[in-house]
């Protein structure tokens, strides 16, 4: 809604795809990194989120001396209050938000009914869920001007029962494909479109929270970070009227 209580209308004439503005929570290592790269190459303004400011600041340099546009934002997406100040500067500095990516994730070795801890299935929820329905709604007024596009980087658990992975993990990755869901069916009429992307296996440091940590071998023929953000790249270049509801990315190797 505008401020004089009317409904905002979806923008018909897009800028150029060099003025729009790209939110990139996680953004500091992993599948946020790689797919603020791969849209940086697009032309899209980055805006890097995340808890460690040394690896935004690294990546934002990288995207930079390749000839794009980065900005560095830190935030705790789990904290309502930073989201909202994170927002607000962003809206200061570029005016805009064009585009989600959302890609910051928490697991726990202790992942299991018998070796849960309530505090760490709280974390792990907090972040994975609610962490990105708070950007979202953070970002929806802006994103309802722009006719806005979301990619929710979730996972091959919240498409597919995937026991290992973790009870809250698990629980918190199968939620978010309501969450896009509802966003399409009620923000449609805005132009804004978001996307639930399934990876599998990835070779990074997440996988270092698991019980037991994949070797070398095992890596290697997982996807790579770059795999997956070429997918959030076609994802993002998609044209206004196209929406791309969900994308299931897997290794050969996928069980």
């Amino acid at each position: 809604m505008t401020d004089d209580g009317t409904a905002d209308q979806p923008t018909t004439d897009r800028p150029a795809t060099d003025d729009r503005v790209l939110w990139v929570t996680g953004g500091g290592s992993g599948m946020g990194a790689a797919a603020a790269q791969v849209a940086a190459r697009s032309g899209w303004r980055l805006v890097l989120s995340g808890r460690r400011t040394e690896r935004l600041d690294a990546v934002a340099a990288g995207i930079r001396a390749a000839g794009g546009t980065a900005d560095v934002l830190p935030l705790d997406a789990t904290d309502p209050e930073a989201v909202t100040a994170a927002r607000d500067t962003l809206l200061g500095r570029h005016g805009r938000i064009d585009g989600l990516v959302l890609s910051a994730g928490l697991n726990s070795p202790r992942r299991r009914w018998d070796d849960q801890s309530m505090s760490e299935l709280r974390a792990v929820i907090d972040t994975n869920l609610t962490a990105v329905v708070q950007v979202v709604d953070a970002a929806l007024p802006a994103l309802r001007r722009s006719g806005g596009v979301v990619v929710v980087v979730s996972s091959y658990a919240g498409w597919s029962s995937q026991p290992g992975a973790g009870v809250a993990y698990s629980a918190s990755k199968t939620a978010l494909g309501p969450v896009v869901r509802t966003l399409n069916q009620q923000e449609a009429q805005h132009g804004v479109r978001a996307t639930h992307l399934c990876p599998g296996d990835v070779a990074t440091d997440f996988l270092d929270q698991r019980p037991s940590v994949p070797d070398a071998a095992a890596r290697a023929v997982m996807l790579t970070p770059e795999d997956v953000g070429r997918a959030v790249g076609f994802v993002l270049s998609a044209p206004a009227h196209v929406r791309i509801d969900e994308l299931v990315l897997s290794p050969v190797s996928q069980h």
